[in-house]
């Protein structure tokens, strides 16, 4: 009797197996996922109110210039560190007050007409992050820049106040090591990184 009895229970499950039933997770397994992303945050950038400025040496001068930001939105989870979102900025906006240098710049260097935009991509936030007050962290994602990936780390100094955030940022860009052409010529020779420091602010909220 014991036998014929496992033998139906087994043909039941193979015939549910046959006909596509799937077994759901259980309640706790749900409640476990659920939880993973009950405490992340949505960061909005407010691009009116954010800067992002570069610095370029070269043998007879420093260059000074800025770009302006297009859309700004990151989602982290800050007691897991995992985070997804993107920064974007239009390669068109840089300049560096001289129009003629500027003209260059877009035209032989940014090729700003053939790609338009530069996108910060984030997928990690190394370091605590805390729900109030200044945290120090380092972000990690994807730079697309020129129409190429490159992998890309960033020091963030960041601070938290009810329902809006501010951060700061200093990093090098190392253009030519990256594939963009030398503006250099017999007369004025460039360094091959752009120092770039950003002002970031903006709202944040519990994301749904």
């Amino acid at each position: 009797m014991k036998r014929q009895t496992f033998v139906l229970v087994f043909l039941l499950l193979l015939a549910a197996g046959l006909a596509g039933v799937r077994f759901t997770p259980t309640h706790g397994a749900l409640a476990q996922a659920a939880a993973s992303s009950a405490g992340d945050l949505l960061l909005k950038l407010d691009i009116d109110k954010s800067e992002f400025h570069w610095t370029l040496d070269t043998t007879l001068h420093t260059v000074h210039g800025s770009f302006k930001f297009k859309s700004g939105e990151l989602r982290l989870n800050p007691d897991s560190g995992v985070a997804s979102g993107k920064i974007l900025v239009p390669a068109t906006s840089g300049e560096s007050g001289n129009d003629g240098r500027d003209k260059k710049m877009h035209k032989d260097v940014l090729e700003s007409a053939q790609y338009p935009e530069i996108l910060f991509k984030v997928d990690q936030i190394e370091g605590k992050v805390a729900a109030s007050g200044r945290s120090n962290v380092m972000l990690h994602g994807t730079m697309t820049l020129h129409g190429k990936d490159h992998e890309f780390g960033a020091p963030v100094q960041a601070e938290i106040s009810g329902d809006h955030w501010k951060a700061t940022s200093k990093f090098i860009i190392p253009f030519l090591k990256w594939g963009l052409k030398n503006p250099s010529n017999w007369l004025l020779k460039v360094k091959p990184d752009v120092d770039v420091e950003l002002t970031l602010t903006g709202t944040l909220k519990p994301a749904n």
